[in-house]
């Protein structure tokens, strides 16, 4: 699913580039979900409560109050992964855009055309980092984790949750489930915990300690898990 974000204070700019956006989306049959934002401090202070749910974002530069550049730069501090499209009236702001990592910019008024190729290249950019993210889902919505963030899974029956380093997500699925998607990077420890081994501080006797955090290594996995995380130190 594509999560497209739309910041604009002017109501029908906002309703003209939705409209656009869903028509293109529709004929290429993806799913996809698309919020509206009327201010940047509105925008980013949705995502400070809903860290990584949206990939793309429509940021109009010419905004009252915090403009789009002010608020690329506070949106690409909250990630590095968030793909930022300007939408500007003046072509004299275009090259602002590489200093935040913009994906690129539209002119207003947009034109099909460039609202298309911007989405194959948001679409193609999202499959590129598919093996970079952990994609996990529950009632509040769809979360894509820079697997670089995750510093464990822990498991509670049917509930998983999932700690970064500055969130804690809680999904139903069963840990091997997620030990199958995480890859080699990722170590099991204990029959209710699989942590990413470049995020082990250090290792003593039956426990792994990852900042403040003590989690117990099982006798069940204690040889293959030494093993996996002493590997991971060295390289």
């Amino acid at each position: 699913m594509l999560r497209i974000g739309i910041c604009d204070d002017a109501a029908e700019a906002r309703q003209q580039l939705h409209t656009m956006t869903e028509r293109l989306l529709d004929a290429r049959a993806v799913e996809y979900q698309i919020y509206e934002f009327s201010s940047g401090e509105g925008l980013t202070g949705w995502l400070d409560k809903h860290a990584g749910e949206l990939d793309l974002v429509f940021l109009d530069i010419e905004m009252g109050g915090m403009n789009g550049m002010e608020t690329a730069k506070k949106l690409r501090a909250q990630s590095g992964s968030l793909q930022i499209v300007f939408v500007t009236g003046y072509a004299d702001y275009v090259f602002d855009g590489y200093t935040v990592g913009a994906l690129g910019y539209v002119l207003k008024p947009p034109q099909q055309a460039q609202i298309d190729d911007v989405l194959t290249r948001s679409m193609a950019a999202l499959f590129r980092q598919a093996e970079q993210v952990f994609v996990c889902q529950n009632r509040d919505g769809m979360y894509r984790i820079p697997k670089s963030t995750i510093h464990y899974f822990c498991s509670d029956r049917r509930q998983v949750t999932c700690v970064t380093d500055t969130r804690r997500v809680t999904f139903y699925a069963r840990l091997d489930e997620v030990e199958q998607q995480t890859g080699a990077a990722f170590v099991r420890i204990h029959q209710r915990y699989l942590v990413r081994a470049a995020a082990v501080d250090r290792v003593e006797n039956s426990t792994v300690v990852i900042g403040e955090e003590r989690l117990p290594v099982s006798r069940a996995h204690q040889s293959a898990a030494l093993a996996a995380l002493a590997r991971a130190m060295l390289d």
